[in-house]
């Protein structure tokens, strides 16, 4: 691998070094609970695997081993590292080569790729320039509660001839204002804010009956349903976008300061050639006058002081993780390929 790939690799996986410090289960299958509030990078333990030979791997240099034990607390005997087992990691990882000398040629093991655990994928919406069309709508809960949450039984009034099936499960969400740039006003999408999911119990001649399976926010009188389709927390670490130049629309909950772990718009999609598991930077850059006697000013070098991973890619937005924050960052901000 050349130097040059070697350290985009390398700086790749700097950006994620701020991670969440809560504990890793040891077991390949790990309850909901567990993981409800995981996030980080990770690597699953593949046969033949040592703590020894992973710190090589990773940190390059082998004797760092107790530095990734010290970081792993789940991992009892750092001689002893399983199969399925997952450790987390700070370095971007490589693919692993061996020479295979009967053969006299290398050979290429490929190795489950580096990712990003986001256990929170479900919760975050989107925007898109039109809105989607919902398949029902909320009218009635049972008992009159003024706070729908886990467990209630909904009722679910179908929209264009709608066939709903018990079992089946749909995202609640609302269809919010559209968005408009701060700056020039041009339109900008709609944003589709989940709430929860439900899953229909019966159906009625004239509606249908659901159970709230999960409720992420506040779910309300009138909001719409969409199909779920169940979205993988492992966000796969891919490269970023040359050149990309955007900008940070809106935090989905609309807060004026974004911070670390906040999840927000960025105005570039997939026409954009913006993809899950990207990163990309955010910065700012003074504007000043070179000579007090004339009126031309010149922009200073680009300063960044945040970092942000795509979670998931619409046509010309997306939705973000801001994974860090040196100072506040508000919509309009620029971000770039560092």
């Amino acid at each position: 691998m050349s130097c040059c790939i070697k350290f985009r690799l390398v700086m790749y996986l700097c950006v994620f070094a701020v991670i969440s410090s809560f504990p890793v289960s040891s077991c390949a299958e790990e309850s909901e609970t567990l993981v409800e509030h995981e996030a980080g990078v990770y690597y699953t333990i593949q046969k033949g695997d040592t703590l020894w030979e992973l710190s090589r791997r990773f940190l390059d240099s082998p004797w760092q081993w107790p530095d990734m034990w010290s970081e792993n607390s789940q991992i009892a005997n750092p001689h002893r590292v399983y199969p399925g087992d997952r450790i987390r990691l700070f370095q971007r990882k490589d693919v692993a080569r061996r020479v295979d000398t009967d053969l006299d040629k290398e050979v290429v093991e490929e190795k489950e790729p580096l990712y990003y655990f986001y256990s929170s994928i479900d919760k975050i919406g989107f925007i898109k320039k039109e809105p989607v069309t919902p398949m029902g709508t909320i009218f009635e809960v049972k008992d009159d509660k003024e706070m729908i949450s886990k467990g209630d039984l909904v009722y679910i009034r179908t929209i264009e001839d709608t066939s709903f099936i018990p079992g089946n499960k749909f995202t609640v969400y609302r269809a919010l204002e559209p968005l408009r740039d701060r700056r020039t006003n041009s339109y900008i999408g709609v944003q589709h804010y989940l709430t929860g999911i439900v899953e229909i119990t019966k159906i009625e001649p004239e509606f249908a009956v659901a159970r709230v399976v999960q409720s992420f926010r506040s779910i309300e009188i009138n909001d719409l349903l969409i199909p779920y389709v169940k979205r993988s927390p492992k966000i796969i670490l891919t490269e970023s976008k040359k050149e990309l130049a955007g900008k940070i629309i809106e935090a989905e909950e609309h807060a004026s300061i974004i911070g670390d772990d906040t999840v927000a718009f960025i105005n570039k999609g997939n026409k954009d050639g913006v993809k899950p598991g990207q990163r990309y930077s955010i910065f700012y850059r003074e504007k000043k006058r070179l000579d007090p006697k004339t009126k031309g000013d010149v922009y200073l070098t680009p300063v960044d002081f945040g970092t942000l991973l795509v979670l998931h890619a619409e046509e010309t937005t997306s939705t973000v993780l801001i994974t860090s924050a040196e100072k506040s960052i508000y919509p309009g901000a620029d971000i770039h390929l560092p």
